[in-house]
């Protein structure tokens, strides 16, 4: 899977990020507007897209001008499965930190990282998530729940799933490495608060 064109899982065409951008917004695009916010597909083949998808009603157009404005049908029967697609990154972020929160011996943090949130990620891209661990966790416990974590993933995305461990100790040793830098800039957080990790990795004197 593909967050940045999560409606990939269904269409390879142009189709699906014309639709992504459409159900992320409730609002109006210009096949120029939309043509700069995509990185694929030219004017005339988004125009193409809007004007099949006009006809199958999941699509509005309105004429402004010299142009036609176009939006999601909110109303239409595919709009609710649309727009579920297009949000397939938040409710995965979601459904990590639940099944975390459900483990008898939860991360004190742990966060999404890499392409998954970088907007890069393709098909065959790894997720990567940061979990960090109470000094004192029973090992045999928490390894089981990392693998328990690591087929879930997998399951709900098709990716692999790749777990960077730490206890709270070992975090603060490896506080200069350059993935921990990239975690704190860019990471999604999914457990814990995002200041808790900042403040363990701030320099001490």
């Amino acid at each position: 899977m593909q967050f940045s064109q999560p409606l990939a899982v269904v269409t390879p065409t142009l189709d699906g990020p014309v639709l992504g951008v459409l159900a992320l917004a409730d609002e109006s695009f210009t096949t120029g507007q939309l043509r700069r916010m995509l990185d694929k597909g030219s004017e005339e083949g988004i125009r193409k897209v809007l004007r099949r998808l006009t006809k199958q009603g999941v699509v509005t157009a309105v004429r402004v001008g010299a142009t036609f404005s176009y939006r999601l049908n909110r109303e239409h029967l595919a709009a609710t499965h649309i727009i579920g697609l297009a949000n397939l990154r938040s409710e995965l972020l979601d459904e990590i930190g639940w099944k975390l929160d459900s483990w008898p011996q939860p991360p004190v943090y742990a966060a999404v990282y890499g392409s998954a949130v970088r907007g890069v990620m393709r098909g065959d891209s790894d997720i990567d998530i940061l979990l960090v661990r109470d000094d004192a966790c029973d090992e045999a416990l928490w390894q089981t729940q990392v693998d328990d974590l690591v087929h879930a993933v997998t399951q709900w995305t098709g990716n692999d799933t790749r777990p960077l461990d730490f206890t709270v100790s070992e975090l603060e040793a490896a506080r200069d490495e350059p993935v921990l830098a990239d975690v704190l800039n860019e990471g999604l957080t999914v457990r814990g608060q995002r200041s808790w990790l900042s403040n363990r990795l701030r320099s001490r004197s």
